[in-house]
């Protein structure tokens, strides 16, 4: 498990996964019209939100699997910010995450499928060679925006990259171009800008520990 050191941030903590429909609760939320989420799950107006959260689930379900880190802050026991991450190296995948990425990818169909993978392909043309943590997602209940939970998450984040001496730093990618200057407050700068539809890019960012990249 995962264990975010007591000097850096008090209160981020790696969330249990008896608690990861939580963490499913704060991703489905806050990236309800994120692009990105629009762009591979389709215009599904009815189904659209029953769409997405079984998408997230099986993210965050991922992390879980791996044994990797799901980040989160709470309040009155809840979780209200999450983070979930993929570390430099990953374990192997157990049988049942694949069955269970099966399982998502039938129900959301395969043009949606396409349209996920095809964007993974043209993130790698910006991939990092050395070992890294990549922040996959990173959300803040909408009730809970302003309250600065988002930058303890991203402090947490950069904390277990420095920490870890196989990782050189953290890489994310954003679809909307007001996250820019924020992740550049943060020490990120863009290494890659990709085309991925007429009315949306997505944008490759890293930060990284000591001078490497």
């Amino acid at each position: 498990m995962t264990v975010i050191n007591a000097r850096a941030i008090a209160m981020v903590e790696q969330l249990s996964v008896d608690r990861a429909e939580q963490a499913v609760d704060v991703l489905v939320d806050s990236f309800y019209d994120y692009p990105v989420m629009r762009h591979i799950i389709g215009d599904t107006v009815d189904e659209y939100e029953g769409r997405l959260r079984k998408l997230v689930r099986f993210f965050v379900a991922a992390r879980y699997c791996r044994d990797e880190p799901v980040l989160a802050v709470k309040e009155s026991g809840r979780a209200v910010a999450t983070a979930i991450l993929t570390p430099p190296f990953q374990r192997e995948a157990i049988p049942s995450l694949a069955k269970h990425r099966e399982a998502v990818w039938k129900e959301l169909g395969q043009d949606s499928r396409d349209r996920y993978e095809a964007l993974g392909d043209l993130c790698r043309l910006f991939e990092i060679p050395e070992p890294h943590y990549h922040l996959n997602m990173i959300g803040v209940l909408k009730s809970h925006a302003g309250s600065g939970y988002g930058r303890l998450l991203l402090d947490a984040v950069h904390e277990l990259s420095q920490e870890d001496l196989d990782s050189t730093g953290v890489t994310l990618n954003t679809e909307d171009a007001k996250n820019i200057p924020l992740y550049e407050h943060f020490g990120y700068r863009v290494i890659g800008r990709v085309r991925v539809t007429d009315d949306m890019d997505t944008w490759v960012m890293c930060r990284e520990d000591d001078g490497h990249f």
